[in-house]
C-alpha cells in the first residue's frame, strides 16, 4: 500500500478549553520493531485527552504529542516481530496519537475487531476495558457474589464496569448524576443505581453489608466516604481524581477494618504490562463481547475536525457512554 507523505491531525495549539485543539498537518509516523501503523478510522474521545489538553497529563517519553489513547483501523505497516499482518481490522490501545489519520503502536496492544461490532464500537473498547479489566479483577480481585460499587456508571467506564462485573457474577451498585443515567445504568446489570445529587452512597452501601471493592474517579472528599462505605477487609481501586488527590484520612480505620486501598493509571505502564491486560481480555472478555453479552455503550460522534466540540461535550456531562471520533 502506497502511503501518504503527511495526515492531518489535532493539536493541541497551547494549554487550555476545547477551543486549543486545531486541526494541522503532520508527518505520517513509521513503525518500529514490534510495532504497527494504523490507518484509523475512528478514534475513541476520553477524560485522559482532557487532561492532556489542560497540560495537566503530560505523554509518556517518545509517544506522540497529539490526543487520542484509543483507535480502531486498518493495519498499513508493521515493524519487524509486530505480530500482526497488515491488511487486519484491528481495535487498539495507543499510547498517544489517536486524533490523527495514522498512528503507530505496539502489535501487542492490538485486538481483533469482533464480529458483532462495528468500527465505531471498537474504537470505544481499548482504553475503558484496559483500564476496567486490569483495575477491577486483576488489581482488586473482585470475585462473583461480591458487592462491587462503581462511581460515575453512566461514564464509558462505569457503563463498562457494570457491564463486566455484572456478567461476571458481581452484586453491582453505581451512582450516577441524573435519573435518566441511574435507569442507564440499571439496564446494564446495576442492582441499584443512586443518583448522588439527592441521596448517599454511604448509607446505601452500610445498609447492605458495605463494599467489597469500589472502583472511584472521583477523589476529593470521595476518599473518606469510600472508605466508610467499605466493608470489613474490603478494597478500593482508586483511577482518577477528577475533585483532587489530597484530603486528610484516619488511617485507623485501614487498620482495624483490614481494609486495602490501591489504584492504577493505565498509560505509564510498561508495554509489557499492558500487553499482558490485552492477552487477558483476549481470552476472557472477547468471547463475551462476540457472543453480544456485553457491548460498549455508544453516547456520540463528530468528525476528527469537531474534537473540539467533543471535548465540550464530555466535559458537560451529559453523556451517557462512549464519544468517539470519526477520522476517515
Amino acid at each position: 500500500m502506497s502511503l501518504p507523505d503527511t495526515m492531518r491531525v489535532v493539536e493541541i495549539t497551547e494549554p487550555g478549553g476545547p477551543e486549543v485543539l486545531q486541526m494541522r498537518e503532520a508527518p505520517v509516523p513509521q513503525p518500529g520493531a514490534g510495532e504497527v501503523l494504523i490507518k484509523l478510522a475512528y478514534a475513541g474521545v476520553n477524560r485522559p485527552d482532557a487532561l492532556q489538553r489542560a497540560g495537566m497529563y503530560d505523554p509518556p517519553k517518545g509517544a506522540s504529542p497529539y490526543p487520542g489513547l484509543e483507535g480502531a483501523g486498518e493495519v498499513v505497516a508493521a515493524g519487524e516481530g509486530a505480530g500482526v499482518e497488515i491488511g487486519t481490522q484491528v481495535c487498539a490501545l495507543l499510547p498517544g496519537g489517536g486524533y490523527t489519520e495514522y498512528v503507530v503502536t505496539p502489535g501487542a496492544h492490538c485486538l481483533p475487531i469482533p464480529q458483532s461490532l462495528g468500527l465505531a464500537q471498537a474504537a470505544a473498547l481499548p482504553e475503558t476495558f484496559f483500564t476496567v479489566y486490569s483495575n477491577v479483577f486483576m488489581r482488586g480481585g473482585l470475585k462473583a457474589g461480591e458487592r462491587f460499587l462503581v462511581h460515575g456508571g453512566s461514564s464509558g467506564i462505569g457503563t463498562t464496569a457494570i457491564q463486566l462485573a455484572h456478567t461476571f457474577g458481581a452484586r453491582v451498585f453505581t451512582t450516577a448524576g441524573s435519573d435518566e443515567k441511574c435507569a442507564a445504568c440499571r439496564d446494564l446489570g446495576a442492582e441499584q443505581a443512586l443518583n448522588y445529587r439527592e441521596d448517599d452512597f454511604v448509607e446505601m452501601m452500610r445498609a447492605e453489608g458495605g463494599a467489597d471493592l469500589i472502583l472511584d474517579m472521583v477523589g476529593g472528599d470521595y476518599l473518606p466516604r469510600n472508605v466508610r462505605a467499605l466493608a470489613d477487609d474490603g478494597r478500593l481501586v482508586q483511577i482518577a481524581f477528577l475533585q483532587g488527590p489530597k484530603i486528610e484520612l484516619n488511617f485507623a480505620q485501614l487498620m482495624m477494618r483490614r481494609l486495602t486501598i490501591t489504584g492504577s493509571t493505565l498509560r505509564p505502564q510498561s508495554n509489557l504490562a499492558k500487553a499482558r491486560i490485552a492477552e487477558k481480555l483476549r481470552q476472557d472478555v472477547w468471547p463475551l463481547i462476540e457472543a453480544g453479552r456485553i457491548a460498549p455503550v455508544m453516547d456520540s460522534e463528530f468528525a476528527l475536525e469537531e474534537a473540539a466540540k467533543a471535548h465540550a461535550h464530555m466535559e458537560a456531562s451529559g453523556h451517557i457512554g462512549k464519544i468517539v471520533l470519526k477520522v476517515s
